[in-house]
């Protein structure tokens, strides 16, 4: 077994994307457990996909604290729980009843996520968490760029990243992505957000960009 750290936490296994399992035997997703590692399907996740895309840096790290907006099933989330670890939290706000519920009992086996159902454009309703290393921002919303942004004011530690997935097709299903992807990085631009690396993620998701940024 070849086995290559890319990040503290995240692995190359037999060149695919794993992460070390939190659980010997837990596979709530049907994924494939090779010894110790869990692997994780880039077509699934969109952290995955960025991954593999080549991103730079990977803010995400053992005992970081991660606000992820998106929650939704848990599968993305319950990798990245396995990067944290028991010193680090996810706090996942969805407001979908269904993935909602479907995500608590994983929430709940790993124990370093915190489920939030709420609308992530509320923030005052989920006021009572602390600061976080990282805002995760997955949403399906013509103003996830905004609702990021506004999520990053309240919640990111002074120097933290930002990590926005940008679904085109759920901002205009007629524009070119990359002009849409554009027009999300200016916006964050200006916001005051430094732009660190813009990616398409392409095989794995058509019609998505992912953009790493750090708040001033």
């Amino acid at each position: 077994m070849d086995v290559k750290e890319k990040f503290p936490g995240v692995f190359l296994v037999d060149g695919k994307l794993a992460t070390k399992a939190t659980f010997k035997d837990y596979r709530p997703f049907g994924e494939i457990l090779v010894g110790e590692y869990r692997q994780w399907d880039p077509n699934r996740s969109k952290l995955g996909a960025a991954i593999m895309k080549g991103i730079k840096q990977m803010p995400i790290f053992p005992g970081a604290k991660v606000l992820y907006l998106g929650l939704a099933h848990a599968f993305s989330a319950s990798y990245v729980a396995d990067i944290v670890g028991k010193e680090g939290v996810i706090y996942g706000v969805e407001f979908s009843e269904r993935p909602f519920t479907e995500a608590l009992p994983i929430c709940e086996k790993y124990g370093n996520i915190v489920p939030i159902k709420v609308d992530a454009r509320k923030t005052e309703l989920y006021s009572w968490i602390e600061k976080v290393d990282v805002v995760f921002c997955d949403i399906a919303d013509t103003q996830m760029t905004e609702v990021a942004a506004r999520n990053c004011r309240a919640f990111l530690k002074l120097d933290g990243f930002l990590m926005l997935v940008i679904k085109a097709r759920s901002i205009d299903v007629t524009e070119n992505p990359n002009k849409i992807l554009d027009n999300e990085v200016e916006k964050l631009k200006k916001e005051g957000f430094d732009i660190l690396q813009i990616l398409t993620l392409d095989p794995w998701e058509k019609d998505h960009g992912f953009i790493l940024a750090r708040m001033k």
